[in-house]
């Protein structure tokens, strides 16, 4: 590792709350249930060979959690993970359906979510916003639905809208729609495209939803004139590379575009997407930008200020976070100096 990465101030706009289950606590919600995992969980990790199969494996382990309190026990677990990593802010991708899938209810779901949210907040002081995603290979009614829920719920945490799973259903204007019903509700929009699919994914999104950020976008980097659009209209990219290497989007870190994508401009940032998933964390994510990519801690400080400008928060919790980091990097600058 060219330098130690531990003591930076971190930030996370892209990860899925199920997805972030540590395996040892979904072994516990097996036992807690009676639920036979041997097929999706061995030897402490969990058990997929492509994207297909990943979205089974996740679908399982969110099975696991079916109650408002297991979900309040998995964010704040999740959240106090992040604190203990020097993490001042987290945007949790959730989706309405999985409390729906397991009798639980949306609302339930969703309440036991902002209890987490609460109690890690109580801990530690990390803040935290909700994303409220539709399941695209749900389809569009599904998702219709999930933007529809989101606009009621009137939640001050939940702040945005996205769209994830399997990219290859349908197209992006066919859920057009939903986020028309989330942007008139006032949600910040983002939308997974470019990560299975390549930069015409990327493109549809940007033409059809017009959204401030794009969740993975690297495979627009297959397109020059499509990475000067994004980086002359400052569209923000939620780079997941630990992710993008497991799914084998990208055969190693060498070859991941997030340092061509930062040159040219595009305003990149860094998270872990479904971190136990991909063998990561959001630690691992940062060193892997410092060693296998070789970003200077000005680089990566300008990636978290990223995420912090661009999050879905009101302007005085923005200002809030930014002035904390902005003061921790610079204090930061000049131990270093001190030290040289």
């Amino acid at each position: 590792m060219a330098f130690d990465t531990t003591g930076m101030m971190k930030a996370e706009i892209h990860c899925h709350i199920e997805g972030a289950a540590p395996p040892e606590l979904s072994l516990r919600q097996a036992r807690k249930y009676g639920v036979d995992v041997s097929t999706i969980l061995r030897d402490g990790k969990y058990v997929w060979s492509d994207f297909a199969e990943f979205i089974v494996c996740y679908d399982a382990v969110a099975s696991l959690f079916r109650t408002e309190a297991d979900y309040a026990l998995l964010t704040e677990t999740y959240l106090t993970e992040l604190a203990a990593i020097n993490t001042i802010y987290s945007e949790i991708i959730v989706s309405p359906d999985h409390g729906d899938r397991t009798g639980l209810g949306a609302d339930a779901y969703l309440a036991g979510i902002c209890d987490g949210i609460f109690a890690a907040r109580e801990k530690t002081g990390i803040e935290a916003r909700i994303i409220v995603t539709g399941e695209r290979h749900f389809g569009v009614d599904r998702v219709v639905g999930a933007a529809e829920y989101a606009m009621r719920a009137k939640n001050p945490l939940v702040t945005g809208f996205n769209m994830a799973g399997e990219e290859r259903m349908g197209k992006v204007a066919d859920y057009a729609r939903a986020f028309d019903i989330a942007r008139d509700a006032g949600l910040g929009l983002t939308i997974h495209a470019g990560e299975v699919c390549g930069a015409f994914s990327v493109a549809d999104a940007l033409d059809i939803i017009k959204p401030s950020r794009i969740g993975h976008g690297v495979r627009a980097i297959e397109d020059a004139a499509l990475v000067e659009r994004l980086a002359t209209d400052g569209t923000v990219l939620e780079v997941c590379p630990g992710s993008n290497i497991a799914l084998n989007v990208y055969p190693d870190f060498q070859a991941h575009p997030l340092r061509r994508l930062k040159e040219a401009g595009v305003r990149v940032t860094i998270s872990s997407d479904d971190p136990p998933f991909f063998s990561t964390s959001l630690a691992r994510e940062y060193d892997i930008a410092a060693s296998d990519m070789g970003f200077a801690r000005e680089e990566i400080d300008a990636m978290t200020r990223t995420s912090l400008e661009a999050a879905f928060v009101d302007e005085d919790t923005r200002n809030r976070l930014l002035t904390r980091f902005d003061a921790h990097v610079q204090s930061g600058a000049k131990a270093a100096v001190k030290d040289a």
